[in-house]
């Protein structure tokens, strides 16, 4: 058993098929295919049901898939450590983020950090709070930057405040409330609103308000990203609460101020293991604390 055909285990479960696993390593698909059947020889099982329209995990697959990925990053980790002593800082830096993330320009630090570091590969995914801490403290993230409720539990991981604030009732230009100086969440209840899926981090955030102010609404439109939230705005099927430090983002639309409107704090959360070279570099990069918590 050897590194390469764990990655192309991987790689052929991940994408779901072994013609899309090939491309992504660069191998020809026979090749490939003949690694697998070989690892399943000496393994003595059968790692993926093949069909001709799927190719699905086994329960024997399902087991040696967690093994196969820790392997893989214990030995990119290993790269990494050696070329840190050497001076150098290499391997892979995977971040998470909110759609609605304006407490630093990420783009622009992103680019800093890839300027400093040019041998790290850097990726970006984007997601729910809830979700986004999972895969913190699972290990699939490095690093992430939250959108959360003032009160949100964070168990798991180490996290510092950027900023907290308002959201703000954002309408389309020729809506009435649009030149209005500020409103309060009295007046927005008899409003459809476009928001995020219920139980989410972000919905909660506006629910709650309602709730405590003893008003109800009525959420007709649910989106999963901030763009198509902003384009049903601007074509008035509803209006939507976001933070008011992202609200300059949206253009096209007017941002409304809320005397009494929802909080959200936003946070950077990270391992509280100690981070990779290249996790560590972007951590003080931000001017963050990498040693890790010993109790």
């Amino acid at each position: 058993m050897d590194l390469q055909q764990m990655r192309y285990v991987v790689a052929v479960a991940e994408t779901g098929g072994f013609t899309r696993a090939a491309e992504r390593c660069h191998v020809v698909q026979s090749a490939l295919s003949h690694q697998v059947a070989r690892l399943e020889k000496e393994l003595g099982a059968r790692l993926f049901e093949r069909t001709s329209r799927r190719v699905r995990l086994t329960a024997a697959g399902e087991a040696f898939l967690p093994a196969a990925r820790q392997a893989l990053e214990a030995a990119e980790r290993a790269r990494a450590e050696v070329a840190a002593a050497s001076g150098q800082i290499r391997g892979r830096l995977t971040i998470g983020a909110i759609p609605t993330v304006a407490a630093v320009d990420l783009p622009a630090v992103l680019r800093d950090f890839r300027a400093r570091y040019p041998h790290v590969r850097i990726s970006l995914r984007a997601g729910a709070s809830e979700r986004l801490v999972e895969q913190v403290r699972d290990g699939a993230l490095d690093a992430a930057f939250l959108g959360v409720p003032p009160g949100f539990r964070l168990q798991g991981v180490r996290d510092r405040e950027l900023a907290h604030g308002r959201h703000v009732a954002v309408v389309a230009p020729d809506h009435p409330l649009a030149d209005r100086e500020e409103v309060d969440l009295g007046t927005l209840a008899d409003e459809l609103f476009v928001d995020f899926a219920d139980g989410s981090a972000a919905r909660a955030q506006s629910d709650a308000a309602f709730a405590a102010a003893g008003l109800r609404r009525e959420v007709a439109f649910e989106v999963s990203g901030v763009e198509l939230m902003a384009r049903m705005v601007r074509n008035g099927l509803g209006i939507a609460l976001l933070p008011g430090l992202f609200a300059p983002e949206l253009h096209g639309l007017r941002a409304v101020p809320l005397t009494n409107g929802p909080v959200r704090v936003e946070r950077l959360i990270w391992s509280r293991l100690a981070p990779s070279p290249a996790a560590a570099a972007f951590l003080t990069l931000l001017g963050m604390d990498t040693d890790p918590v010993t109790a």
